[in-house]
């Protein structure tokens, strides 16, 4: 049935439509039309559906074809977490935290389900519930339910389970404060598996761009464990000054232990261009790239002369 559309209320705290997802229906709603309605409660609130509802209001629809659903509560909240982690361009942590909602409305709705497949009909039957030893609806494992729902494994998903629960609320909030930092999933997981003492600094350090994998924090082989553990150290003290969570108080010692770090860093790429397996890519480049080649590199000099600069007049000042 069609309902006007200023009478659907979408419930504060929701997750927000991606603007990307709504430029993309409404491209797709004005060649082919809505195919899926949206789905709302009986007194219209919206369940699911986000991202087709802005999208037919940007078309200038006043009516929407609308699916009424008796779900409530729970239910309710399970189908709109359903349609974000479908529809919803989500980050490694966003997606975890999600799922880990869902397992929690899920067991709440079937308890049955919490104790195994193996248990599930026995426990039917002592609350009252008359079924046969046969799998019932509600006897499908969290993991399976929802594998179901987005098409992978259920091993999958029981995968992404196990890191979220390694995961402490400190190293969760770090990527929380780095949103345009993608997590991997391997760095998710190696993550979840160091001491929760060291999370955190391993999470700055790989949303600040200082290492690129969880590995890298930890001694690196082939490297005395002295070089180790000063490396070690540095970063440390590195993910100490990157921390969005708190104010630490900088000195100059810190501000040239950093500096030192970015430019070992920048040696070190340098160092990697040279080696074999870029000799064919470096030989190949046309005369347009090589002169982007030196733009970038004057314009790098550049900013590290500006910043010198400033230093030595005592006029230090923020980039606009």
């Amino acid at each position: 049935m069609k309902i006007a559309i200023n009478e659907i209320k979408v419930t504060a705290g929701r997750r927000k439509a991606s603007l990307t997802g709504i430029d993309e229906l409404v491209r797709s709603i004005s060649e082919v039309g809505l195919l899926n309605p949206i789905t709302i409660d009986a007194d219209h609130i919206l369940i699911a559906g986000l991202h087709r509802l802005e999208a037919a209001k940007r078309l200038g629809w006043t009516e929407i074809e609308c699916t009424v659903c008796g779900l409530d509560g729970l239910q309710a909240e399970l189908a709109e977490i359903d349609e974000n982690v479908v529809r919803t361009a989500l980050s490694t942590i966003e997606y975890g935290e999600l799922l880990e909602r869902r397992r929690e409305i899920y067991e709440s709705l079937y308890p049955e389900t919490k104790a195994g497949l193996s248990q599930a009909a026995g426990m039917n039957r002592a609350v009252g519930k008359h079924v046969s030893d046969k799998m019932s609806p509600t006897s499908k494992s969290f993991a399976q339910d929802t594998a179901a729902k987005l098409g992978v494994s259920a091993r999958t998903i029981e995968r992404t389970m196990q890191t979220m629960k390694g995961l402490t609320q400190e190293t969760r909030d770090v990527f929380h404060n780095f949103p345009d930092y993608k997590l991997s999933q391997s760095n998710a997981g190696k993550l979840s598996r160091l001491d929760p003492k060291k999370q955190k600094t391993a999470a700055i350090l790989l949303a600040s761009g200082q290492i690129r994998s969880v590995d890298e924090y930890e001694p690196e082989q082939g490297k005395s464990p002295q070089k180790a553990k000063q490396r070690k150290e540095f970063l440390e003290i590195v993910a100490e000054l990157k921390d969005p969570t708190k104010h630490v108080p900088i000195d100059s010692e810190l501000l040239l232990s950093d500096y030192r770090g970015m430019v070992c860093e920048v040696r070190q790429r340098m160092d990697s261009y040279r080696q074999p397996y870029y000799e064919e890519a470096v030989l190949s480049l046309s005369r347009t790239e090589v002169d982007e080649l030196q733009s970038l590199t004057d314009f790098c000099c550049e900013m590290l002369q500006n910043f010198v600069k400033q230093v030595k007049e005592g006029k230090w000042q923020r980039p606009d």
